[in-house]
């Protein structure tokens, strides 16, 4: 799978748009990303990885905005959030999938997601506050791609206005989407 330069183009140009005074933080070097692919066990998506490496180490996107992967962020890194969700010993009902990484913080526990084990990188939400672990994932786009593209089109339902009823995640159906 490649990395669409049309898309990559309006995403960046939407950062430069968005920015506050101070911007993303630097963008990862190939270095820093492979390091944080062998921490988590898993590549992430070649878009994923080069928005890292190209616009920034997270601080742009909807809302709050994309966790930064790794370093020296103040705020909860992706890599930490992951490996702190498939923790031994986790106190809670909800078994986090392997290969899915938290990208943004919703808060309430609500996390974005990218299924990196899936073949488009299926981007879903976690949100267990209904407090039922079989109704606590929803697939949110098909792709990290279509994810973006509805971003960049203000047509996502962190907007307020879009419609949509998120399904189901099915986590044995990991590469249909």
């Amino acid at each position: 799978m490649t990395v669409d330069d049309a898309l990559l183009a309006r995403i960046t140009a939407r950062v430069r748009e968005d920015k506050s005074d101070a911007g993303p933080p630097a963008p990862l070097s190939a270095s820093e990303i492979r390091d944080a692919e062998k921490r988590l066990g898993f590549a992430l998506p070649p878009l994923l990885a080069t928005l890292y490496r190209e616009i920034g180490n997270g601080g742009f996107g909807p809302a709050y905005q994309l966790l930064a992967l790794s370093g020296g962020s103040s705020r909860e890194t992706a890599v930490e959030a992951y490996l702190s969700m498939r923790g031994e010993g986790r106190d809670t009902p909800w078994a986090w999938p392997e290969g899915v990484l938290p990208i943004l913080d919703w808060g309430c526990a609500m996390y974005m997601c990218v299924d990196c084990r899936s073949e488009a990188g299926t981007v879903l939400l976690f949100d267990p506050n209904s407090g039922d672990p079989q109704m606590a994932w929803y697939v949110d786009a098909p792709s990290l791609d279509a994810w973006f593209a509805r971003y960049l089109a203000g047509a996502g339902w962190w907007e307020g206005d879009a419609d949509d009823d998120l399904a189901p995640w099915d986590p044995e159906d990991r590469h249909g989407a």
